[in-house]
């Protein structure tokens, strides 16, 4: 404990306090004061990853590889990774969306409350990155490696049989962490599990740490999942894709 105190003060304010001790000052003053020593307000960036691995640009070259192959083959490349989760109710969404006036959303003020939501919901995408499709499966308990095969598994039998029946096996790009890991034995024993039931081969590569970012279905599926989301409170799992 000590009688330190932190505060965090906006150019309105300061120039209040200053007016308050005697000093004279025009509205402006501070800001431009700030702007010509090439200040400006600005968010946090996600950018820090981790330490770049020496053999990244080999795996990257390894990766570019066998997506070549499936493509001139015919065969299946899929890019998965788990969304965050996301609780249902009435609960805010970032954003903004055109609306009259006196037609707001109200939504709940103690968002935090898990005992408020109505459940929880965590989608698996699956982008298709030759067809340009994308599959989401949703669960409401947990992001684990089973659920990961499973939305694979779901993938295959209602959209990648039909669209590639003459397939020989399927590539799978997926994130070093999280339920589809590298270090993951159970994704790995799931999937071969998922082999062993369709008698197709599944060629699983890895994205190099500190490389999330590149993953084709943040840029091409949840980017867009998110955009839809603008703004609007999800209220029921239908929510989370239209």
């Amino acid at each position: 404990m000590t009688f330190v105190k932190y505060t965090t003060k906006s150019v309105a304010h300061l120039r209040e306090r200053l007016e308050r001790m005697g000093h004279s000052i025009q509205k402006t003053a501070l800001y431009d004061v700030l702007c010509s020593l090439q200040y400006s307000l600005k968010a946090n960036k996600k950018n820090i990853e981790g330490v770049s691995h020496p053999d990244r640009d080999l795996q990257f070259q390894h990766i570019n590889t066998q997506c070549e192959l499936f493509e001139k083959a015919g065969n299946p490349i899929i890019s998965v990774d788990c969304k965050k989760k996301e609780q249902i109710g009435n609960f805010k969404n970032n954003g903004k969306e055109w609306t009259r006036k006196g037609k707001e959303n109200e939504i709940q003020v103690n968002a935090y409350f898990h005992s408020l939501a109505e459940g929880l919901a965590i989608p698996y995408g699956i982008y298709d990155r030759l067809k340009k499709q994308g599959f989401v499966n949703v669960g409401i308990d947990h992001d684990t490696a089973a659920f990961a095969v499973e939305s694979v598994r779901r993938w295959w039998k209602e959209y990648g049989n039909i669209q590639y029946p003459h397939a020989t096996g399927i590539l799978i790009t997926a994130d070093g962490g999280g339920s589809n890991g590298v270090r993951n034995r159970l994704f790995k024993r799931e999937l071969q599990l998922l082999v062993n039931e369709i008698c197709l081969p599944i060629t699983l590569a890895h994205y190099p740490p500190a490389t999330s970012k590149w993953n084709v279905i943040e840029h091409q599926l949840f980017s867009f999942i998110t955009i839809n989301w603008r703004a609007k409170p999800l209220t029921s799992s239908r929510k989370l894709l239209f």
